[in-house]
């Protein structure tokens, strides 16, 4: 029976259209706002040298991921379907491409990205339970690590129980994570200015240091990493109600949203610590709860950042499911993951063979920094044949009906697709072996695409 015939006669095995806008704006920011403003906004004020610089810097990160969200939106719209870049990239190119985009985000990009808001997750919780250990070795390694698995497979579990359970799941966290977030700007504004640079311990040194240009692109990859998730609403965009109207909107909403949100808390940690408190910060919520509340200030940032990461692990692992769904149903030999599983309304096999080698990473790598250093350079291929596939599809299919079209047709794709190709160059140039090693694990899948497509015919 063709996959046609079974889903006229089987619908209860497809997916349903469940998500509200208030949903998918809330799954956008919520995997948007993690923890990565704090590991971030220290490094890009020592980078920027300057207040100026340095919201232009975010600001400039909010613009290319609007512009990115904007391509996205249209071909979102266009194709509402299961898998967001399998399906634009499929399409575009051809299904080797669809199928490389697939492979990689199976078994690096959306195993790498779960595993990073673990670990962020973890240290922080870990941190509350065990103050005072040493995360880097020991008990308290293993407490961290057994941490980041178990947050993983809990998220995981419940958005196997059903697709409602994993929403309101997300919803809560946004919105404690928002509320949160609120108390630290309100609190800051009444702060009595910065508690001076000599607080804090000076920044690490760096011999090697790299010139303006790099330190410039490398601050701006970090910025935008930051800013990372907004694409998420591609991959359930056949779950959303009024995907015509409701997809762009989210999209537009969350990313605005996202980027007014990051320049308070920015404004809030200048005020706060000062530019030279905010360069020397090692953990930037903990000085500036600390700076707040004296007494209970860090342990209460802490807490938020174990929120933030939650829901921006939980984002993650809803939408991230979907990509490996998609290539099950178009290859035979991922068959098992295309199951849809009509009882709870998820893609059941596809979400635990993601939760499996997220905790495979997590064991294997124990490390934030390693884990952003394996994934960067085919986050940002893949990033950028997405943005030229706006420009291939409408020459290729221009009678496919197009909800709405990219503003600013055809800057807006090209100017976000130089910006990709810039990071993959910085990716490369600054950590040539992992970035090399992650980009040899995405050619190993032509092979393997040929496998597949052999074992695919009748």
């Amino acid at each position: 029976m063709n996959r046609q015939g079974h889903e006229e006669r089987c619908p209860s095995s497809t997916p349903k259209k469940t998500l509200t806008l208030f949903d998918s704006t809330c799954l956008i920011v919520g995997i948007i706002v993690g923890a990565g403003i704090f590991e971030t906004a220290p490094y890009v004020a020592r980078s920027g040298g300057s207040a100026a610089a340095l919201f232009a810097l975010w600001i400039v990160g909010g613009l290319l991921s609007l512009a990115g969200a904007l391509c996205y939106a249209e071909l979102a719209t266009a194709y509402p379907r299961e898998g967001g870049d399998y399906v634009y990239l499929t399409r575009a190119y051809g299904r080797w491409a669809g199928f490389l985009f697939g492979w990689i985000q199976l078994v690096i990009v959306r195993p790498g990205d779960i595993a990073l808001m673990a670990f962020v997750f973890a240290r922080y919780g870990a941190s509350l339970l065990a103050p005072g250990a040493d995360l880097e070795q020991g008990a308290g390694l293993v407490l961290m690590l057994m941490l980041a698995c178990e947050a993983v497979l809990v998220l995981s579990a419940i958005n196997v129980v059903g697709v409602r359970q994993g929403k309101w799941t997300q919803n809560t966290l946004t919105v404690v994570k928002i509320l949160g977030v609120a108390v630290i700007l309100v609190a800051a504004v009444f702060a009595d200015g910065p508690v001076g640079p000599a607080k804090l311990a000076p920044p690490a040194t760096d011999e090697h240091s790299p010139g303006l240009l790099l330190i410039f692109m490398l601050a701006l990859i970090r910025v935008l990493f930051t800013y990372g998730g907004w694409n998420e609403m591609a991959y359930v965009a056949a779950e959303v109600k009024r995907p015509e109207r409701n997809i762009l909107r989210a999209l537009v909403l969350g990313t605005v949203g996202v980027t007014g949100l990051y320049l308070l808390m920015n404004a809030a940690f200048l005020h706060t610590l000062g530019l030279g408190g905010m360069a020397r910060s090692e953990a930037i919520g903990m000085d500036v709860g600390e700076a707040i509340f004296p007494r209970w200030g860090g342990r209460f940032v802490a807490a938020l950042i174990c929120i933030a990461a939650l829901g921006a692990l939980n984002g993650l692992v809803f939408a991230g499911a979907r990509i490996p769904y998609a290539l099950g149903t178009e290859h035979r030999l991922f068959k098992p993951l295309g199951r849809w599983n009509a009882a709870t309304g998820t893609p059941v096999w596809a979400l635990a063979v993601q939760a499996l080698l997220a905790v495979a990473l997590i064991i294997g790598f124990g490390s934030f920094a390693e884990t952003i250093l394996y994934t960067a350079a085919p986050v940002y291929c893949f990033y950028l044949g997405t943005s030229l596939a706006v420009i291939v599809l409408r020459r290729r299919k221009p009678d496919v009906p197009r909800p709405y079209r990219v503003t600013g047709y055809p800057i807006v794709p090209l100017v976000f697709a130089a910006c990709c190709g810039l990071l993959i160059y910085s990716a490369l140039c600054y950590k040539p072996l992992e970035a090399g090693i992650s980009m040899a694990i995405l050619l190993a899948g032509l092979p393997i695409y040929w496998l597949s497509t052999y074992l695919g015919r009748d």
